[in-house]
């Protein structure tokens, strides 16, 4: 009886070490729950947001450098904001002692293109750093400009095509949208949430283009 009781006594502690083990597996080897950056506003909502958003003429880029948004920073261990984007919004992907990518697939929003190799894949801010100088952070803090660039709460973050967000650069929606139409809503909807949690303004172009987006949503 007193080997079974004791074996019975331990079990508490050998369950938190097999959850111990499972929780560290998941972090390497765990399939994403949403594989996906967070859901953007509604298309209601984001028009709401849109009409109140400060509009007025683009500022200057004087001053600007990604370096005055520290990026990317470390989230938690080893990991860092990009390893975590890449997790998320990938399939199957598995993560190297250091946390790095070393396997997964990933399909890109912005053109639908799929890929097996992180090297292939750009972590897009939505809402392009050397824009939100332009519109309003050249006046924030350093801490205030990473916490954009890092932003894994609002929709600004999503893994897609490297050569797709290289050739978005830092444009906005007047003269950049997603080359896979049936994605232009989101794209829409997660630029306005983003520019409204964070105060930032738009032009009248950029405004423009974004109202004929939702409206056609």
């Amino acid at each position: 009886m007193s080997g079974i009781y004791a074996r019975r006594r331990m079990r508490p502690a050998a369950l938190a070490t097999l959850t111990a083990v499972v929780s560290s597996t998941v972090l390497l080897t765990g399939s994403p729950a949403q594989a996906a950056p967070p859901t953007p506003v509604s298309v209601a909502t984001a028009k709401t947001y849109l009409s109140g958003l400060t509009e007025k003429a683009e500022g200057s880029s004087s001053g600007y450098s990604r370096d005055k948004f520290p990026h990317w920073s470390t989230q938690s261990g080893q990991c860092d904001t990009r390893e975590v984007v890449l997790k998320r919004d990938g399939t199957g992907v598995e993560q190297d002692s250091a946390c790095k990518a070393v396997s997964g697939t990933w399909k890109s929003a912005y053109d639908g293109a799929t890929w097996t190799q992180a090297s292939d894949v750009d972590i897009d801010h939505v809402v392009p750093l050397a824009e939100a100088w332009r519109s309003g952070a050249s006046g924030w803090t350093n801490a205030q400009r990473e916490q954009l660039a890092n932003d894994l709460t609002r929709p600004q973050l999503i893994a897609v095509t490297d050569n797709v967000n290289q050739s978005k650069g830092d444009k906005d929606p007047a003269k950049w949208m997603p080359p896979l139409a049936s994605y232009k809503c989101v794209y829409v909807r997660m630029w306005v949430h983003v520019k409204h949690h964070y105060g930032l303004s738009v032009d009248s172009a950029e405004k423009s283009a974004l109202q004929t987006a939702l409206n056609s949503c």
